[in-house]
């Protein structure tokens, strides 16, 4: 008796599958083929990504193996165009490049390629630390304190890496301004950092005993 009820229960059971999957054959079948599109639309994309970042790659290196002093503007044309397409590897490189080697000189330019970085492009967090690091010192020597304070401030009220460096370079700023309170203020700001960088670290300490003492 016991068997005959189980066998009776199973065929209910399958009978309910099978029912459900008769009713619901047309759900069913879109719900697969939106799951295979959706896998193959990311394989596309992911496809499409990697072979856009070996186009930027090899836009990078022939530019600058191409590179000609008594040619500099295609170079900035070319650089500048790469910077605009917001990669996170070689936007990054094209703007050093042309900060390194002093192609542009109109420091409003370059700091707008800066903000297109900053802004536009998705870097990871440390990496966009470090390039409102360079923005910053980049213009260290024309900027205001409030300018200067203002770029740098996200990385100062922060935990990131680059910290120590935004706050010696504040510190030398205002050391280079002759207000030694101020600059004393950020050197022992640096001094107190668990992560601080240990050669900034130094350099404060001997900072603050050699010109800064008492």
């Amino acid at each position: 008796m016991d068997e005959e009820i189980t066998i009776i229960d199973s065929n209910a059971r399958n009978e309910k599958i099978r029912n459900f999957f008769i009713n619901n054959k047309k759900n069913l079948i879109i719900a697969f083929l939106i799951i295979l599109a959706s896998i193959i639309g990311y394989l596309s994309m992911k496809e499409v990504r990697e072979l856009n970042k070996i186009k930027l790659a090899n836009q990078f290196n022939i530019t600058i193996i191409n590179f000609r002093v008594e040619d500099s503007q295609k170079t900035i044309d070319q650089l500048t165009k790469l910077i605009n397409e917001n990669d996170t590897t070689y936007s990054p490189l094209a703007l050093y490049f042309l900060i390194d080697n002093d192609l542009i000189d109109n420091k409003n330019e370059i700091n707008g390629l800066f903000d297109e970085l900053i802004n536009e492009t998705n870097l990871e967090g440390e990496i966009k630390n470090l390039i409102i690091y360079k923005k910053a010192l980049f213009n260290s020597d024309i900027s205001s304190e409030n300018d200067l304070l203002q770029m740098l401030n996200p990385i100062i009220k922060s935990e990131s890496i680059w910290k120590s460096h935004s706050l010696y370079l504040m510190a030398e700023f205002f050391y280079s301004k002759n207000q030694k309170e101020k600059a004393k203020e950020f050197f022992n700001q640096i001094l107190l950092l668990p992560n601080a960088n240990n050669d900034i670290k130094v350099e404060s300490k001997k900072r603050i005993n050699r010109d800064l003492g008492e």
